[in-house]
């Protein structure tokens, strides 16, 4: 549970602290769940909050959202923290969520930092939950479905926050100039083109943005009449970085990615590491990039050559376990892999056709033999009748339609006759000759 200091007192309060919206009309972005009338909106206007989890990157506003929530409700809200919670004090406050149950009230637990939980912590919040003694929000910036005991996440609804926009971030810092929490009683001369900077420089994490303006305010230049001014030169020295890595507007963050994925497109290692090196010397987060180089991988490269993906996540990896600047030559090797290996998009082609099908034809039943036949009922109703199991044949492969009847013989994938792709393509063709040969009878 949140722990009181002695000295809490004796410090400044961080401004991103200061400047946390106490209300949904003061939250920045999120609109898909909290603009007018979307689902999160409602149940919290109606205080009729359901087991979630707030899945989303650092700085998007989870914690900040639990305690709008906080506010607003009739249920006691009661905090915990995964870093500094135990077993025993889940277990209190358990039983205490559950006496109060029984008197009529409501309890909610927020878990920040959920996914550092053990399993077993994590099932000590199972019985509660399913008998209704709290209403669980959990915060996590990793993937509940490898995180989170699947049991108590398929009893919570999980609700997918975005990074802010560049526009959001803006509105953000231009708020915190102005108001009175921020720097409203200050006099603060930042330029417009300033600020947009810092958002770009801030990488949609809010937190980072108001923390960035908090340090460019205080070097700021104290001006006779007693303004303070912030100019390129004291941005450039808070954040170490050259302010021409930034264009007006932002787009320059996403320019550089751009380039960076079309000079590995194009096979040109050199121009692919000069990209690379412009981002991170411009302070770009390396797990950024190597999000994109994996999917590059994917994208890109694919099946020509399998060994891209293992690499690119390899990169990945290497970037969580640390970081900049030792990070670079990994994210160098996986750059030049990415540049030089051979190049196929007719997976994500593949994905594209297939997914404006299911656009088409949303409901296209699954055929009966490839359902399963788990209860007698089902199998009654002709559940996996029919179903040849691959494995018991001599060429490991049957004529079986896989397809809905809509979609019978449609073919999404067309590899490429590069690299590996071109053995994937063989075989691929060698299985259509054989269903063809061997229809069923």
């Amino acid at each position: 549970m949140e722990q009181i200091s002695l000295f809490d007192n004796t410090m400044p309060e961080p401004l991103a602290e200061k400047l946390r919206p106490r209300s949904l009309e003061e939250y920045a972005g999120q609109e898909h769940l909290l603009g007018p009338g979307k689902a999160l909106r409602r149940l919290i206007e109606s205080d009729n909050i359901n087991s979630m989890i707030l899945w989303g990157p650092p700085g998007v506003g989870k914690t900040t959202l639990a305690k709008i929530i906080a506010g607003r409700t009739k249920a006691d809200f009661i905090t915990f923290s995964a870093v500094t919670s135990g077993i025993k004090e889940i277990k209190q406050v358990m039983e205490d969520a559950d006496k109060n149950r029984k008197t009529g009230k409501l309890t909610i637990l927020f878990v920040d930092e959920i996914h550092r939980f053990n399993r077993a912590q994590q099932d000590a919040f199972l019985p509660y939950v399913e008998k209704g003694s709290i209403t669980l929000i959990g915060a996590t910036t990793e993937n509940p479905s490898f995180e989170i005991n699947g049991a108590l996440l398929s009893r919570c609804h999980v609700f997918v926050l975005h990074e802010l926009s560049a526009d959001d971030m803006y509105k953000l810092l231009k708020r915190a100039v102005t108001d009175k929490r921020g720097f409203g009683n200050q006099n603060v001369k930042i330029s417009d083109d300033l600020l947009e900077k810092t958002a770009a420089f801030a990488d949609g994490d809010a937190r980072r943005a108001l923390s960035t303006l908090e340090m460019l305010v205080l070097n700021g230049d104290i001006e006779s009449d007693g303004s303070i001014s912030v100019s390129d030169e004291t941005f450039e020295q808070c954040t170490s970085k050259k302010s021409l890595l930034y264009d007006k507007k932002g787009e320059g963050h996403y320019n550089l990615i751009s380039a960076l994925h079309k000079s590995m497109r194009n096979s040109d290692a050199d121009a692919s590491v000069y990209w690379l090196a412009r981002m991170l010397e411009a302070g770009e987060d390396p797990i950024y990039i190597a999000r994109r180089v994996t999917r590059f991988a994917a994208e890109d490269v694919g099946l020509a050559d399998p060994e891209a993906l293992k690499l690119a996540v390899s990169a990945f990896e290497a970037c969580r376990l640390i970081g900049m600047p030792e990070c670079s030559v990994h994210l160098t090797e996986a750059v030049i892999y990415m540049a030089l290996a051979p190049k196929s998009n007719a997976m994500e082609k593949a994905y594209m056709e297939a997914a404006e099908d299911v656009k088409r034809l949303p409901n296209a039943p699954v055929p009966l033999h490839i359902r399963n036949g788990e209860t007698e009922l089902m199998r009654d109703n002709d559940y996996g009748k029919g179903y040849m199991y691959a494995h018991d044949y001599a060429d490991g492969v049957t004529a079986m339609q896989c397809l809905p009847d809509e979609l019978k013989d449609t073919e999404y994938y067309h590899p490429v006759k590069r690299g590996s792709e071109k053995d994937f393509g063989k075989r691929y063709l060698e299985i259509k000759k054989w269903k063809k040969e061997n229809p069923l009878v």
